[in-house]
């Protein structure tokens, strides 16, 4: 009978159910907070945030404070993911590390050639890559997301919501015991899903030994004691079963379908570490590279120049250039050598090279004109590569063809692609011809240079047999012959390894 009963009043029910959602809306907050009031935890009562609740937070302020204190006084972000990693490498292992340091790489470039430095460093790389295998990243990856999630939990502003019970209470004080009142349960809403988005990502059942140990090993101590912090996770996994929390939230928001927002962020660090060491330790090397580089060029500059301001181009320049890469369209690639190279003809091409090229090749007489060929038709390139560099210095002018050009795209270059391109294009082949005439010039010069040292070696026979009247060219040359023709070589020697480090 009772069930029969039963059954007609649930029928009745159903049949003249209310379809209005904020009825249906209250029927369910009215039944979760029917719930609450059952649960376990009793923390919410008639609107209100109980004492209970305060006390439960204050205990655990109280227990993460000093935790709190020490991540706060930890300036660094990327501090705890260095030592995360650092931890877990052996004694050997941290030796190929620290041989990567910048502070070692440049204590090693005091007496280490810069060929056998760069393998030397090459070699840690690859050691340092053999470190760090898939168990060994799962490791840290595990410590690093356990520290991080001790972390944020510890970081809870837990003072600004225990003031809402005590506005006596201060920040960091434990002496006295605070008194709490019960408050609107209105006014930490709020904090409580904050508490929640931190709370509920403390792992179930997670084995926190190897974080203690971390703690202890690296700073001495443990922030929190290993049992303090176990008991604080499991109540924490407690309520968070009893969803006491929830229907809190739930009640006071008025929101039956509230649902916890939290998810922990994965953010990898060894991947980064591995890129960071070894990009960072390629750029020491590549900067003790260039220096050392630098250092050289300036070195033959002064040998050749006597300066190592050679400026001899009006148009095709590094201020012109910087015009362009502002505006990312590109830029002057080889300033520099074509600056040297148009110096070097002036200097010495129509100076000393055109004094002992017109001795040894108009006055000179050959015992075969195909010896004199090869020097003869290298002078003559080297004359008239000078004229081809004016006109491409003067090309690039404003009122040159091709300045004229890039002149006219530029107002459009920020909005046209089209625009954009072009400038680049005709940049590009710019930069083209500029190494095409250092590097065509520098073989010309070679070509000089090894007749020049054969022409030396044969002055110095008793007779010769590439020249054969050197008594002759002694009264025509205003200089030595063998001082002019050694000056010659000396400075195209010098001229080349420097196109050689400039160029590559």
């Amino acid at each position: 009978m009772a069930e029969s009963q039963s059954f007609f009043a649930k029928l009745f029910s159903s049949l003249f159910k209310s379809d209005d959602p904020d009825a249906e809306k209250k029927r369910r907050i009215k039944q979760i907070s029917k719930n609450l009031s059952k649960a376990r935890y009793h923390f919410y009562k008639n609107d209100e945030v109980l004492p209970a609740f305060a006390k439960l937070l204050y205990d655990i302020y109280k227990a993460v404070f000093p935790a709190k204190a020490m991540f706060m006084a930890q300036d660094n972000p990327n501090r705890l993911k260095a030592l995360a990693v650092n931890y877990s490498l052996n004694e050997k292992e941290h030796e190929v590390v620290d041989a990567l340091s910048e502070e070692s790489i440049k204590a090693a470039a005091q007496n280490t050639p810069v060929d056998k430095l760069d393998a030397q460093v090459r070699q840690n790389i690859d050691l340092f890559l053999q470190i760090f295998n898939g168990e060994k990243i799962a490791r840290i990856e595990a410590l690093y997301r356990k520290l991080m999630i001790f972390k944020s939990f510890c970081s809870f502003d837990f003072y600004f919501t225990l003031k809402k019970f005590d506005s006596s209470l201060r920040e960091g004080e434990f002496t006295s015991i605070p008194r709490f009142d019960k408050i609107n349960a209105e006014y930490i809403g709020e904090d409580l899903k904050d508490f929640i988005a931190v709370a509920w990502l403390l792992p179930e059942r997670e084995d926190w030994s190897d974080m203690s140990k971390f703690f202890k090993d690296t700073k001495g101590t443990e922030p929190i004691p290993l049992n303090l912090w176990n008991k604080i996770c499991n109540k924490m996994n407690s309520i968070r079963l009893s969803r006491v929390f929830e229907m809190m939230i739930q009640v006071i928001t008025k929101d039956p379908n509230y649902m916890p927002d939290f998810s922990y962020s994965e953010q990898p660090i060894v991947d980064s570490f591995i890129d960071k060491t070894r990009n960072d330790a390629e750029k020491t090397l590549n900067s003790i590279v260039l220096a050392q580089q630098n250092n050289k060029i300036d070195n033959l500059l002064e040998q050749i120049y006597g300066t190592t301001a050679v400026e001899r181009l009006t148009n095709y320049t590094s201020t012109n250039s910087a015009l362009y890469e502002r505006k990312n369209l590109g830029s002057f690639e080889y300033v520099q050598p074509l600056n040297y190279y148009k110096a070097f003809l002036l200097d010495f091409v129509k100076k000393d090279v055109r004094e002992f090229s017109d001795l040894v090749l108009v006055r000179g007489t050959w015992s075969t004109q195909a010896l004199s060929t090869p020097m003869s038709n290298a002078y003559h390139a080297l004359i008239e590569s000078s004229d081809t560099l004016l006109a491409f210095d003067a090309k690039i002018a404003e009122d040159g063809e091709i300045g004229t050009r890039i002149k006219n795209h530029m107002p459009r270059a920020e909005r046209d692609k089209e625009a954009r391109n072009i400038i680049g294009t005709l940049i590009s082949d710019l930069n083209d011809e500029a190494k095409a005439m250092c590097v065509d010039g520098t073989k010309n010069l070679i070509t000089i240079a090894k007749t020049t040292k054969n022409l030396l070696e044969d002055y110095a026979k008793p007779k010769g047999e590439v020249i054969i009247n050197w008594k002759e060219l002694d009264k025509f040359s205003d200089h030595p012959v063998k001082e002019l023709g050694v000056g010659v070589y000396k400075h195209i020697y010098l001229f080349v390894q420097l196109m050689q480090s400039c160029l590559g």
